[in-house]
């Protein structure tokens, strides 16, 4: 979880007209569903670090923990208005794009060489904003914050924040080789070309982890105004030219990104939190982005978003009896528009552009229990006793792991994660569109979730090599495909899989075959000829993860239900192995 640094006077004694013990407040944190993990001050953290205290601040500063999904409260301001509106001292604020009085946009022109490295960018401008040291400082944090949590250390989303009253625009978005782009990087007075600022932050321990982004590509990201001033390298550093200061006025923020939803939302972030700074109060001005492809799109975009949840369900989830309108109440306590239908089934909640957190009738159901208080739903008996037992394909499961363990096999478990390659073409399998794909991996190693055990096997043994043969491995563990079936709300369903695998000087298909034969027998499961029912047989098999001609597939009630053989050479090529293989790999769910 996220610990925010507060000061206590300015963001919770004023704000709340309340000056907390720290007990006190320490409750109503937990009530709020924050920990305050500790009371302190600059000279006490400095002295606990052992670093020096003598310009430090005895200002009582509060350490609050922050949920991992809240990024409206990763600074003072949005925890000082969350409880304010929790306690009904105030109305949550409601938030306005409006544009400049002479009606002209700023816009910010995007190259197509972006596509390659970061293709999304999105901005917006903070107009007559007013900065005190307090104000600055957190402004400045919470850019730190975000890019710690949902812009993954700057990877998905990096925040770029300037004086527009040193810039000319319209802006453009573009991707430079690194000769090409100079300029002064913040708070320095030398200028440096794309390589020379590289090799200048490696020593820099804040900046160093993120060289790695792009300094490999041929080209860099690079944002200039009108008069060819650049702005920022992202996601490295900005541009000393158009530093915040405490004197700025208006402020120009840009979020590039691979991800134009995390974008979306750390733009809205940084912009409702600190628009309560402008001279007209939760207002921001959009600026218009002109992609590659000629289409235009006005962001921020702070328009509500709409929910449905049914009134039962919330009352079920949590164990109480609400009427619906107590329900719509208590979600504004959350900062969350609510109201309830005509005949009171259901709940219609507006969702602000604060609150990104909130995806499905369940976070409506989890802040509604937030507001009434967890201390305050009575216990009950549960009206049905029961036993608890294992489920049926876990029972299963577990008998399976003896059986192959008893059977000289030693267990494995793989990341559920793999690369696409190590998953279809290591395999010598084609791509039917079976698979979860990660819509944003962070490295090419865990691209999709796995529909095989085979590559976790197969890498392990490659990881290996280095110990005696034989290697006699199992794992029994659960698979993912894509299944656009009604029944399964996500589009995708697990399946329990077994797989096995002996590799030694000789290829030991007559190990796993014996394998095989044991699980059957443990099972209950008999040998019967082709094509019949109420037993397993196999058949010569086409799948080209195992050799020709020492392949079989496994029918259980006709139905296939799995595949073994001497694992193809040029899949054993594929993970580095130097030696034979022999594996198999069946759907255990069948025998349920």
């Amino acid at each position: 979880m996220p610990t925010v640094n507060v000061d206590a006077d300015r963001y919770v004694f004023k704000p709340l007209k309340k000056n907390y013990e720290v007990e006190e407040f320490e409750e109503l944190c937990f009530d709020f569903g924050i920990e305050l993990e500790e009371a302190t001050s600059e000279r006490e953290m400095a002295a606990k670090e052992g670093g020096k205290t003598e310009s430090l601040s005895d200002k009582l500063l509060y350490k609050i923990d922050i949920p991992a999904n809240r990024y409206d409260m990763l600074c003072g301001e949005g925890i000082s208005r969350a409880l304010k509106t929790y306690l009904g001292i105030a109305k949550p604020p409601v938030y306005k794009v409006v544009k400049p009085a002479d009606g002209k946009l700023q816009k910010l022109h995007v190259k197509p060489e972006t596509g390659a490295i970061r293709p999304h960018v999105v901005a917006a401008v903070l107009r007559n904003i007013t900065f005190d040291q307090g104000a600055y400082d957190s402004f400045i944090d919470l850019q730190d914050k975000l890019h710690n949590n949902i812009c993954r250390k700057r990877t998905l989303v990096a925040i770029g924040t300037h004086d527009l009253d040193t810039l000319q625009g319209p802006f453009t978005y573009e991707a430079q080789t690194p000769k090409d782009i100079n300029f002064v990087p913040l708070n320095q007075t030398k200028s440096f070309n794309g390589d020379e600022l590289m090799k200048f932050y490696e020593s820099d321990r804040k900046l160093n982890k993120f060289l790695h982004i792009i300094r490999d590509a041929p080209k860099y990201p690079v944002i200039y105004d009108s008069k060819r001033t650049v702005l920022s390298l992202p996601p490295i550093i900005n541009s000393n030219h158009s530093k915040i200061k405490l004197s700025t006025k208006n402020v120009f923020i840009e979020c590039t990104a691979t991800d134009i939803t995390k974008a979306k939302i750390v733009l809205n972030t940084m912009v409702t939190m600190f628009s309560e700074y402008c001279a007209e109060p939760f207002t921001v001005e959009p600026v218009e982005v002109i992609n590659a492809d000629g289409t235009s799109v006005i962001y921020p975009d702070l328009s509500p978003r709409a929910i449905e949840s049914n009134v039962e369900y919330i009352n079920r989830s949590i164990g109480v009896k609400l009427e619906a309108n107590k329900i719509a109440e208590l979600l504004e306590k959350m900062s969350l528009g609510a109201k309830a239908s005509s005949d009171n089934k259901t709940v219609q909640v507006s969702i602000p552009p604060t609150r990104s957190d909130i995806l499905h009738s369940c976070d409506v159901m989890e802040d509604v229990a937030v507001a009434y208080g967890f201390n305050n739903i009575v216990e009950t008996t549960p009206q049905f006793g029961t036993v608890a037992v294992q489920q049926p394909v876990n029972k299963l499961t577990d008998q399976l792991r003896r059986e192959i363990a008893l059977a000289g096999y030693t267990e494995v478990l793989s990341f559920t994660l793999c690369s696409h390659d190590e998953n279809f073409a290591h395999l010598n399998k084609e791509d039917q569109g079976e698979s979860v794909k990660l819509s944003n991996p962070k490295t090419i190693e865990y691209q999709v979730v796995r529909t095989s055990l085979l590559p976790g096997l197969l890498k392990t043994i490659n990881a290996n090599q280095h110990f005696p043969r034989p290697f006699r491995l199992f794992e029994v563990s659960d698979v993912v495909f894509k299944d656009d079936r009604p029944e399964f709300e996500r589009r995708s369903r697990n399946q329990r899989n077994l797989c096995a695998i002996y590799s030694n000087n000789t290829s030991g298909f007559e190990a796993i075959h014996g394998l095989l034969d044991r699980i059957m027998m443990k099972l209950g499961v008999g040998l019967v000829p082709h094509n019949t029912d109420g037993g397993y047989y196999i058949k010569e098999s086409e799948n080209a993860t195992f050799f020709p001609g020492r392949r079989a597939d496994i029918y259980y009630n006709k139905q296939l239900v799995g595949a073994f053989g001497i694992v193809h050479p040029e899949v054993l090529e594929k993970f580095e192995i130097g030696f034979p293989c022999t594996a198999i790999e069946m759907n255990v769910e069948a025998f349920l």
